[in-house]
């Protein structure tokens, strides 16, 4: 699983970004023009991503490119896309707010998403397991740890760790597994999403305005920030600083590598490393913040020097662009022997994530059940984005903190999620492995829901 090395010429690459960049177009047009298209809310890049797939698998590109090295840079591109996107989320103030109700939400938020994970990789491994001793022998009992990949996760995460079930474990297609797990986890994310919000237009428990008046509260500049008129642009600056920690979190990565760490580092974390580069990366991003607070508040550094509205902008384009090659780089040919699990493993996906969220949505935030059900929905079988653009059709203006619970979320997701992550680098060494695994994930869920329900477990006590 080796993403830094792309054996192309530079023609080539241009070549294959140029595809992509008239398919994106199109599609954006499309979506535009189309009613029934507009209308299912499906983001421009998961359909330029589905485009690009069926021309790829028609055979359409064969006289153009290489298909072999366009998927293969496909990959590199949803590889590093996904970890750049997160440095630039990672790099934003993300200044906590002062009401208590309101941290506790978010608190929630995370335990959900977690929850979600954790309930996702349950069903799973229960299905791959079953399948693996009654009718696929040769299937890896590990793989439905790709589901909370795919779905939660999204094309990112789908394509490492299926490319390390893949390349380590002898998973055949693990990577195209993953990813197409991650493609119907959009489409479930707005297709559902769009039957739930008028289902319940009609029950009268929604309703939706026939006019949106959107407007952004973000903040263009802070006062403390780089002037327009200094002579470095802050694109370039925004830009600067996210590639520097990038490349610390290369070279961290490779001397992981190089270091001699006996059978379980070879075998085991240098594989799982690699996966890594988002969390490695959001991690360095939170050490070159605390060390520009130190300077800014030594008054050794005058400016603030991240601007959190070109972050955001540079997310969502690493985002949009980690959707259209993951969607694009899925290899069909592959996919053909498994089926029968990808089948099984997104309908009952889809199913307990529906319920399951919803009930937790409804129970815990009574006060705005359907936009944070919508929005933790979206975000938990697609992205961040998906469950924005699902409750914007509910909570057009943002005025409930449905919107701030999905994006403040994600620190509490991450450390309470971190032990999943590390399990994917055992489960996949055999079926006792995957059990084990499995049984830790189960326990790790009735903590977190226990955790999650504290308020209704101490008044009970209290009664």
């Amino acid at each position: 699983m080796n993403f830094w090395k792309i054996e192309l010429n530079t023609f080539d690459i241009w070549v294959y970004l140029g595809i992509l960049i008239i398919i994106f177009l199109l599609s954006n047009t499309l979506r535009r023009k189309i009613k029934i298209i507009r209308n299912s809310l499906l983001p421009t890049a998961i359909i330029a991503g589905i485009i690009t797939l069926i021309l790829k698998s028609i055979g359409l590109f064969d006289t153009l490119v290489n298909v072999e090295k366009m998927d293969s840079l496909l990959e590199s591109i949803t590889y590093h896309a996904l970890g750049i996107g997160v440095v630039a989320l990672a790099l934003k103030s993300n200044e906590k707010s002062a009401n208590k109700e309101a941290n506790k939400d978010i608190l929630n938020a995370g335990l959900i998403t977690v929850n979600t994970y954790l309930i996702q990789a349950i069903v799973g491994v229960i299905v791959t397991v079953a399948l693996a001793f009654l009718v696929m022998k040769d299937l890896l009992p590990a793989a439905g740890f790709l589901l909370p990949l795919g779905f939660g996760q999204g094309s990112g995460q789908a394509l490492n760790f299926g490319s390390l079930f893949q390349n380590e474990y002898s998973f055949v297609g693990g990577s195209s597994f993953g990813l197409m797990i991650a493609t119907i986890g959009f489409l479930v994310a707005c297709i559902v999403g769009v039957i739930h919000i008028n289902i319940m237009r009609k029950k009268g428990t929604i309703k939706i305005k026939d006019e949106v008046s959107f407007e952004s509260k973000e903040v263009l500049q802070s006062p403390n920030e780089v002037p327009a008129s200094d002579a470095v642009d802050r694109l370039t600056i925004q830009i600067s600083l996210i590639m520097l920690v990038y490349f610390m979190t290369f070279l961290f990565m490779y001397g992981i590598e190089s270091l001699p760490l006996g059978n379980f580092g070879t075998n085991t974390l240098k594989p799982l490393i690699w996966g890594f580069n988002f969390l490695i990366g959001a991690i360095f991003a939170s050490i070159l913040k605390l060390i520009f607070k130190k300077l800014r508040n030594t008054n050794i550094m005058t400016r603030d020097y991240p601007n959190d509205y070109l972050l955001n902008r540079i997310s969502g384009f690493m985002f949009d662009l980690m959707i259209i090659t993951g969607t694009a780089a899925i290899q069909i040919k592959v996919l053909k022997s498994l089926i029968l699990p990808l089948i099984i493993l997104t309908i009952i996906g889809t199913i307990t994530t529906y319920f399951y969220v919803k009930k937790l949505a409804y129970k815990l935030f009574p006060k705005y059940k359907e936009e944070s059900f919508v929005s933790l929905f979206g975000m938990l079988t697609g992205t961040t984005s998906t469950g924005m653009i699902l409750l914007r059709e509910v909570d057009s203006n943002f005025e409930t903190p449905a919107a701030n619970n999905i994006v403040y979320q994600s620190f509490y997701a991450i450390a309470f999620g971190f032990p999943l992550f590390l399990l994917l680098g055992i489960a996949p060494k055999g079926m006792v492995h995957t059990l084990i695994s499995l049984g830790i994930v189960v326990l790790m869920f009735v903590i977190f829901n226990l955790i999650l329900f504290r308020d209704q477990i101490l008044k009970k006590k209290n009664a």
